[in-house]
């Protein structure tokens, strides 16, 4: 990808630079520099780094998020001082890029989704003072990544972060959320801190000694989990690295988490910048169309299906191609299911809409696939829970056709690949078979509008609360929301049972409203990411209503950032559900011959094990304690107004609740498709015995489709 040139801007509002760069031939004028320290540098370079696609530019990196320590105090931190950030500056957080859309609308008929288009300029493009690097303070780095994340996710892949970190422990940190940002395909800037790179004591505080190799530091954990990895000993070196990172932050195929590793003297180094290194880039976010030739074959293969299912993964929706799928889908009536991060691909509502699909999909989905010759995968990676471990697409002529903007993702399951991007590929296939006259049956489409009314049903029987005095089920929590919440709000998840019941059961109303992390699936990544999303939404006159779902065992994992949404005063909406204990392993433990061992949060009781009373833990206080406004329900009736009253709410909130388990009250539909999580081949206990032969049964039924 190559970034537009400053001297040659894409439309007439684009800036030309203060001083027009000299010509690298120029051998009669002298060339224009800047002397900075490598860190000024980078942060006046990230200022000035933009998006662009469909004809709208995005700010590249927003704000910059950080913790610090001896490893970037004086060379990052002094230079977002040197940006703007300086004590009493009251603008400090104009993060921009951000006119979220209205997503209003309501409709269950064929012919859109109606979503609107997302909006948003960027920020400062264009102005001739120079633009500022906003600041965040952040808690903890995984958090910090996982609020970058988030930001990024709602801002359609077009806006990030970066974030700032020491040397030692706090680099490491950064490894799981560049995990989660990579896995996702979701953009994030790392910038830790690193050893000296000219060694004047070896070793310095926090440097990892590796006796065979004197280049190595712990920085080098971040080399697998990124999508490109750079260490600048040398001021000018940043120059080829950081142009290398936009490429890659920008590049719907290859996004994920990049990292540039600063050693901390080479950060306060000062260097004579040439002035074209500070201009105006605007780098385009590709749409490739799909090669002519697989474009043929996918119509052909379309138009021999007779029970076809698209498959709607994370690709429709880092692509905007909401409204692309909704269009094909109306011209041709094939149904669309969804995986976790492809779900508000279309609206509930929409009749071809027939729910997630998989391990945590509904029984409609199921069956279609099941029965399916013709799978459309549009964006997805057919993860484990999508494929239900190999074993879903029963079909012994099935076929597959993989729409994706990665050759890799495309040619999964054997499948006819037409790599393009999801919005690009959507039309293609669409124009192409508008001449041909392909519909599917009337009676396929009978049969799964039928099948999806028959899980509203089951929809409506698990979100039932016939007694308003009762203790709610974690289903019936979902289902006061869903009473309350309107196109506006939106829902973050990541780990626990949660996911399983809201790919399920929950019904999304907007293109954005279901944002479930399931890729990775971090246990505390909601509520830094709930943070992110709020920073990409907060442009708007009114915030969007943001929810951050959460289990105690989440919580407890990652409820620092707490305290940046209470110093931001950002309106979180946090729901606590306590179940006293890992419930989601439980169950799975339970299943898997585990009896639920270590899954407890109990005192010891007289066996040794964690069987006595549940621990006296007061998550609701320690919420309270961090500075969250505290809202205790412990009856159905108590929640819906809980609810309510956090949804109005304009300062951080949390909603706090007791909640009923699977194992004492009946739950929510069980798995309609299996997962492969090996069971114990020879065990003395009954429990395992069982599950063994239970998983002998379900593992027969696998296939490699070639």
């Amino acid at each position: 990808m190559t970034p537009t040139s400053p001297e040659s801007p894409t439309s007439p509002e684009s800036p030309t630079s203060a001083e027009t760069p000299t010509s690298p031939a120029s051998t009669t004028r002298t060339r224009s520099t800047r002397r900075l320290t490598t860190a000024q540098a980078l942060i006046a370079f990230l200022a000035r780094q933009y998006t662009e696609r469909d004809g709208r530019r995005h700010r590249l990196i927003s704000a910059t998020w950080g913790i610090f320590g001896h490893g970037n105090v004086a060379g990052i931190g002094q230079a977002l001082v040197e940006a703007g950030n300086g004590i009493g500056n009251g603008d400090a957080n104009a993060y921009g890029n951000t006119n979220a859309p209205s997503n209003a609308h309501s409709h269950s008929d064929w012919n859109a989704n109606a979503y609107g288009n997302s909006d948003g300029n960027g920020n400062g493009y264009g102005s001739r003072t120079p633009p500022r690097m906003p600041y965040l303070q952040g808690r903890n780095e995984q958090a910090m990544v996982h609020a970058a994340v988030g930001y990024a996710r709602q801002s359609g892949r077009l806006s990030a972060h970066a974030v700032t970190t020491s040397i030692g422990p706090g680099a490491t940190n950064l490894v799981t959320g560049a995990a989660l940002a990579t896995i996702n395909h979701l953009p994030v800037l790392l910038l830790p801190g690193d050893i000296f790179a000219t060694r004047p004591a070896d070793p310095v505080l926090q440097q990892l000694e590796v006796p065979y190799a004197g280049d190595v530091s712990v920085n080098d954990c971040l080399r697998p989990v990124s999508r490109y990895f750079d260490r600048v000993t040398r001021p000018e070196a940043l120059i080829p690295a950081a142009l290398q990172a936009m490429r890659v932050l920008a590049d719907p195929a290859e996004t994920g988490a990049v990292t540039l590793a600063l050693p901390q003297d080479v950060q306060a180094e000062a260097y004579d910048w040439p002035e074209e290194f500070f201009a105006e880039r605007v780098w385009p976010v590709r749409r490739p169309a799909p090669d002519a030739a697989e474009l043929e074959a996918a119509v052909r293969a379309v138009r021999s299906a007779r029970r076809p299912l698209i498959v709607a993964g994370g690709g429709v929706r880092h692509s905007g191609a909401e409204e692309t799928l909704a269009a094909f889908t109306a011209a041709t009536r094939i149904p669309v299911a969804s995986t976790q991060a492809g779900k508000g691909s279309l609206r509930h509502d929409h009749p071809a809409d027939v729910g997630g699909i998989g391990h945590t999909g509904t029984a409609t989905a199921g069956e279609l696939a099941r029965t399916a010759d013709l799978v459309i995968g549009v964006g997805t990676r057919y993860t484990d829970f999508t494929t239900a471990s190999g074993t879903l697409f029963e079909n012994p002529a099935v076929r597959f056709l993989n729409l994706n903007i990665t050759g890799f993702d495309a040619h999964k399951l054997a499948a006819l690949p037409l790599v393009a991007d999801a919005c690009t590929g959507l039309e293609a296939l669409t124009s192409a078979l508008a001449g041909r006259s392909y519909r599917v049956d009337p009676a396929y489409e009978t049969e799964y509008t039928g099948a999806k009314e028959a899980w509203e049903e089951r929809v409506e029987a698990s979100f039932a609360t016939p007694d308003p005095t009762a203790r709610p089920t974690q289903t019936q929590v979902l289902g006061l929301l869903d009473t309350l919440v309107t196109e506006e709000d939106i829902l973050i998840n990541a780990a626990g049972s949660l996911p399983g019941d809201l790919h399920k059961l929950w019904r999304a109303r907007s293109r954005d409203q279901y944002h479930v992390e399931y890729g990775y699936s971090c246990m505390g990544y909601e509520i830094p990411a709930a943070i992110g999303v709020l920073l990409a939404t907060e442009a708007r006159t009114r915030p969007r209503p943001v929810w951050a779902l959460v289990g105690d065992g989440t919580y407890l994992m990652n409820p620092t950032e707490i305290v940046t949404a209470v110093q931001e005063n950002l309106p979180l909406k946090l729901v606590i559900l306590q179940n006293h204990g890992y419930a989601s392993i439980g169950g799975l433990s339970e299943a898997v011959g585990g009896e639920r061992f270590g899954t407890a949060y109990r005192h010891r009781g007289p066996d040794g094990g964690f069987t006595g009373p549940p621990l006296p833990v007061d998550l609701a206080a320690n919420a309270a304690s961090l500075g969250l406004h505290v809202l205790r329900a412990t009856t159905v009736d108590d929640l819906r107004k809980a609810l309510a009253e956090a949804r109005d709410a304009e300062g951080p909130t949390c909603v706090y609740v007791e909640t009923e388990t699977p194992d004492t009250v009946s739950g929510p539909p069980p798995a309609q498709a299996w997962w492969d999580v090996p069971v114990a081949e020879t065990a003395s206990r009954p429990a395992a015995v069982k599950a063994r032969e239970e998983y002998d049964r379900q593992v027969a039924a696998r296939r490699r489709h070639l």
